[in-house]
């Protein structure tokens, strides 16, 4: 059985970014239930040399829009990062998703050999599609979708594994 570039990134990070989104609700209804403001949750970090919680959904964001965009060999898309609130937050996610969803499988034809370059400060990544999905945005979207979830589960958000994975 083979799976397409396509099935391998959309759906998966549509998925999980629909946690993310479920996520921040409950962590705006323990901040209410503990009768404080939930934006102090978008500041919080696991350790001083982390990004807070708002980078990380930033990031896991970011990831996911520009797989889909280098995979399909179009522009991606520019959002501010500028959210300060748990809503800000879930819009940017809301943003991130209908981008990927205007996305189709026949844009993915080929992208597993697609070159794609770019730099990061020291230096410039060079992959084939199927790399750049398996061993960068994979383990990046995750690291920070984790460190997200962590966050707020370290904050008292009442999450489990079930919330992580999606299953609710």
């Amino acid at each position: 059985m083979s799976i397409s570039m396509y099935e391998a990134s959309i759906p998966l990070f549509l998925h999980h970014l629909d946690s993310l989104d479920k996520l921040l609700d409950k962590a705006a209804e323990s901040a209410a239930a503990r009768n404080f403001d939930s934006s102090i949750l978008c500041s919080a970090r696991l350790a001083p040399d982390m990004f807070p919680l708002t980078r990380q959904v930033q990031i896991a964001c970011d990831m996911a829009k520009a797989c889909g965009a280098r995979l399909t060999g179009i522009e991606i898309p520019k959002f501010e990062d500028s959210e300060s609130s748990l809503p800000e937050l879930k819009a940017r996610i809301a943003k991130t998703a209908d981008f990927l969803r205007s996305l189709n499988p026949e844009q993915f034809v080929g992208a597993e050999d697609r070159q794609i370059s770019y730099s990061i400060p020291g230096r410039t990544l060079n992959f084939t599609g199927k790399a750049y999905l398996i061993t960068w945005v994979w383990p990046n979207f995750y690291f920070h979708y984790t460190t997200a979830y962590a966050l707020l589960r370290h904050n008292g958000v009442g999450l489990g594994k079930l919330d992580y994975l999606g299953a609710n």
